[in-house]
């Protein structure tokens, strides 16, 4: 991570400003599976506190062990079974698409990003933001540049001192000199705004 740090604070003065003011870089990781996806859908457009609470009901009814949820037990939910908890129905039924879909969750470690972004939007529900989250928070994935994450637009925007919020294409030219650790500079944005994306 030393390396990462260096190379972003030499190559973009501002980032570099920011990485000093947020200090040590404290990611937190989530296992890359069914539970995990499942919650990034649960958290679509929702603050953590709210997401939380209602993916708390979900992990809850559905008798999730050890804080892991079975696509077997979240079919046999349904509809029916997930809206009273407080998703949409829109979510809910996102998350039955999920569970139904054969995810090869083991083997995504090994696939390059690209290839797991094409094979987590298959499913439907599951967007490139969602992926590029899985890809940061879960696989662990250094170079990943979110570029439809409304948090990034805003602390760029903000950092930069730009006119307005800035399009993916001025995102791309922006972010890169953070070019391998896009990842990193990412995480720094979105606690400069002091509320990393959820996953």
């Amino acid at each position: 991570m030393k390396k990462a740090l260096l190379h972003l604070h030499s190559a973009d003065p501002t980032l570099g400003a920011i990485i000093r003011q947020v200090g040590p870089y404290r990611i937190t990781y989530h296992d890359p599976d069914f539970t995990t996806l499942a919650r990034s859908i649960a958290s679509q457009q929702l603050s953590g506190k709210a997401a939380s609470t209602i993916f708390g009901r979900v992990l809850e009814q559905a008798a999730a062990r050890n804080g892991r949820l079975s696509p077997t037990r979240v079919l046999a939910l349904g509809v029916a079974g997930l809206r009273p908890l407080g998703l949409s129905q829109q979510k809910a039924t996102y998350l039955l698409n999920l569970a139904a879909h054969r995810i090869p969750y083991a083997r995504l470690a090994d696939l390059p990003d690209d290839e797991v972004i094409t094979t987590l939007t298959a499913v439907k529900g599951v967007g490139v933001w969602t992926a590029h989250m899985f890809l940061i928070f879960a696989l662990g994935r250094p170079d990943i540049l979110p570029t439809g994450d409304l948090g990034i637009r805003n602390a760029i925007h903000r950092a930069y001192q730009l006119p307005a919020p800035p399009s993916p294409a001025e995102i791309e030219s922006i972010a890169q000199p953070w070019r391998p650790y896009a990842s990193v500079a990412s995480w720094y944005l979105w606690r400069s705004l002091d509320g990393p994306a959820q996953l």
